[in-house]
């Protein structure tokens, strides 16, 4: 395996800047995601590590060698797409061995790669039907199959769980997470869903308008977003932002005319945005007072969706049934050590 090393990359269509100095880390053996919204560039930037798109400057390095410049084969590299991309005329055997024919493997070799890799994703049974003969689950594991056995020192997978139902997603999910233990492979994943990216990454990029907005841990980006682009896209449900103020000490601020303490004292005063966690906050005597607008009972664990009084939407995480019907009357109370600030720029305040 190897890492991936991006510097100042840009992209761009025409006059359409895609990618904006991109610069990125992916170290070796790595499992990386790529999340952010439609239109943000994930995609591209991964297809300009395959070398299937080019890139307008910068570089891109692969185990130390720069391959900015050289053909998707010669990087090293295999890619599962969101589409299984399988032939249809093919059975699992054929489709997993077709590259290596083609690259003139020897005909030992492909037989031995492609059992070892129908070993690890227990297609073995499998290895004589045709594609229209699988599920949607086993497609892509041929897929994956297929990539694993060239050998390749990354691996990119774009968004490769799209086509699957829920209970197939979380399934194949599992699998890729222990696939990657398994083979200690550096990859490098796209996908929309950012549950997706919090249960497979070991460090997540969050991008937006072609830019990388926080690389981190999943749960540093949890609870730790370095602004209000990836305190709202990182967590589901999403997080609570409420205009407030900020006291002129910086240890409380005031949100819908009621004062809430900090944690810790900010160093900034004035207009400033707070989040917090549905789960981070309870409903009780004391807090931003908001009106029930929808109580979702979902067993154990629920949700209560309310509005302040100038529109602002709360969602608060509530066990059992809270008791509470539409129209009701509340107070929600954010926990003070779960209570993320930002400035007028949307940047985290420093020190919190």
């Amino acid at each position: 395996m190897a890492d991936v090393k991006i510097e100042h990359l840009h992209k761009s269509f025409g006059p359409v800047d895609v990618l904006k100095d991109i610069n990125l880390q992916v170290d070796d053996g790595a499992f990386v995601v790529l999340v952010g919204p439609s239109g943000c560039g994930k995609s591209t930037l991964l297809r300009s590590i395959a070398g299937l798109e080019p890139i307008t400057s910068g570089a891109i390095s692969i185990g130390g060698r720069n391959v900015s410049d050289l053909a998707p084969a010669q990087r090293e590299i295999a890619m599962v797409f969101q589409s299984y991309a399988l032939y249809p005329h093919m059975n699992v055997e054929n489709n997993m061995a077709f590259g290596l024919k083609f690259a003139g493997v020897p005909k030992d070799e492909i037989a031995t790669r492609v059992n070892e890799a129908a070993r690890i994703l227990q297609l073995e049974p499998l290895l004589k039907r045709r594609p229209k003969e699988l599920s949607g689950g086993q497609r892509q594991r041929v897929a994956i199959g297929r990539a694993i056995v060239r050998h390749p020192k990354v691996f990119l997978f774009d968004e490769p769980l799209s086509n699957l139902d829920a209970a197939l997603r979380i399934n194949t999910r599992v699998e890729i997470a222990k696939l990657h233990k398994l083979l200690k492979a550096t990859i490098v994943y796209v996908t929309h869903d950012q549950v997706e990216a919090m249960t497979l990454a070991d460090k997540i990029v969050v991008m937006n308008k072609g830019r990388v907005e926080q690389v981190g841990k999943p749960l540093e980006l949890y609870y730790k977003p370095a602004n209000l682009f990836v305190a709202r896209f990182i967590g589901s449900p999403a997080m609570n932002t409420l205009a407030a103020s900020l006291d002129a000490k910086g240890k409380t601020v005031t949100v819908a005319g009621v004062s809430l303490p900090l944690a810790t004292a900010a160093g900034n005063s004035g207009a400033i945005t707070i989040g917090f966690r549905p789960e981070h906050c309870v409903i009780g005597k004391s807090g931003i007072p908001a009106k029930v607008e929808l109580v979702e009972r979902l067993g154990e664990t629920g949700y209560v969706h309310a509005r302040t009084a100038d529109g602002s939407a709360i969602l608060a995480e509530v066990k059992g049934d809270p008791g509470l019907e539409q129209g009701a009357d509340v107070k929600i109370a954010p926990a003070p050590e779960h209570l993320h600030l930002f400035d007028g720029e949307g940047a985290r305040l420093a020190g919190t």
